[in-house]
């Protein structure tokens, strides 16, 4: 005997709509089916309910994306105790490119998303503490904070891309064949341009930038950005 459907009335509510559940929401998607998919529409198919009541809560896709961003930096792990400052700011933002990396569709929308979340404010206060930690006058460690998260989002956005190895072989046998004749610096230093592991250039980035930020100083016309 087949069952009659149920009443409207007899069927459990649906939970209420809230920016957190949305976000969450958008998260699981995004691990399950990539950003691209991370739509208004596609959420709202999601959460059982019509794309226009999302916009109570998150005005556009953009600001969506930005609400995941800082979801997922709540992943990151705090700065750790010991080591140097220096060391120490590495690795967390070497836990912020694993992050992104883990994550590759989210990468490349991190490098225009401006996310304003807790999360992203947590990031932000450890980077400036570490940076305080060490000496680092404020006003070249705020512009140390954008220069050395704008080198790990680009990074991680980089890789992001590497799904053609046929792009990446032909850039090393250019680089390999370069005559010498014409072009003589990549001709000797071919070897160098190509060597190294991932991680240990993300190192040697980092290292050379905090070491630069420590050491030069901002100019006095900067002015706040907008």
């Amino acid at each position: 005997m087949t069952e009659a459907p149920r009443s409207r009335r007899e069927r459990p509510a649906k939970p209420a709509l809230t920016r957190e559940g949305i976000v969450a929401a958008a998260v699981a998607i995004l691990r399950t089916e990539g950003l691209r998919k991370v739509t208004m529409r596609r959420l709202a198919q999601e959460l059982d309910t019509g794309p226009a009541s999302l916009y109570v809560y998150v005005r556009n896709t953009d600001e969506l994306h930005a609400a995941v961003l800082d979801e997922l930096l709540g992943t990151i792990g705090l700065a750790p105790d010991e080591g140097g400052w220096r060391e120490r700011l590495e690795r967390v933002l070497t836990g912020y490119t694993a992050m992104l990396l883990e994550h590759p569709s989210l990468a490349r929308s991190a490098l225009t998303a401006r996310p304003s979340g807790p999360h992203y404010l947590r990031l932000i206060e450890t980077l400036l503490d570490l940076f305080h930690a060490g000496g680092v006058p404020r006003a070249q460690a705020a512009w140390g904070v954008d220069l050395l998260l704008q080198h790990a989002t680009a990074t991680a956005a980089e890789h992001a891309g590497e799904d053609s190895p046929g792009t990446w072989q032909a850039l090393v046998r250019a680089l390999r064949e370069a005559p010498a004749a014409t072009h003589p610096h990549i001709a000797a230093d071919a070897g160098a341009l190509l060597s190294g592991t991932p991680e240990a250039r993300l190192s040697w980035a980092f290292q050379t930038l905090i070491n630069g930020i420590e050491r030069t100083v901002v100019p006095t016309e900067g002015q706040e950005a907008p």
